[in-house]
């Protein structure tokens, strides 16, 4: 059957980013909805950012597309171009090799929910974080320091 069953979709809370990176996203939940129906060409996720969160460190990705449409609440959108209120039925591209660093921040008192749709790759594409000092190739073992020094491998709970 077709129908995805919320309960039942696999859930990644946080974000995989070293310490401290990863302090901004911590109350982010993500329900991996292309997983839990099989897609293997992108994925699909629910996304609930509480108050005073954010979806990710600023970034973009050299080979991978991303899409966010807001289903409930407000964000605001934060590029290099400055900075865009997303609300309940606004969405945003970005096209893959653009180098225009993006991510949400929840300024308001409520949660915000979005999809968030991107594609999948059978390995990662580099992703740079020009706001700090962090990028992740997936060739040189993950998360580095621009200096490309690895960063140690933070402990989930």
């Amino acid at each position: 059957m077709a129908k995805i069953d919320l309960g039942q979709a696999p859930v990644r809370e946080g974000s995989g980013y070293p310490a401290p990176f990863h302090e901004m996203a911590e109350g982010r939940t993500k329900w991996q909805l292309g997983d839990a129906g099989g897609l293997s060409d992108f994925g699909v996720n629910l996304v609930e950012l509480p108050p005073d969160s954010w979806s990710s460190q600023r970034h973009w990705h050299e080979g991978e597309d991303e899409f966010v449409y807001v289903l409930a609440g407000e964000l605001v959108l934060v590029t290099d171009e400055g900075e865009t209120v997303l609300r309940s039925g606004d969405c945003a591209a970005f096209p893959k090799g653009v180098a225009n660093a993006h991510h949400m921040v929840n300024r308001s008192d409520a949660p915000a929910i979005y999809l968030e749709v991107g594609t999948r790759l059978p390995q990662a594409s580099p992703c740079h974080y020009p706001d700090v000092d962090l990028c992740y190739d997936p060739e040189r073992g993950g998360y580095l320091s621009k200096d490309g020094m690895p960063y140690p491998k933070r402990v989930m709970a």
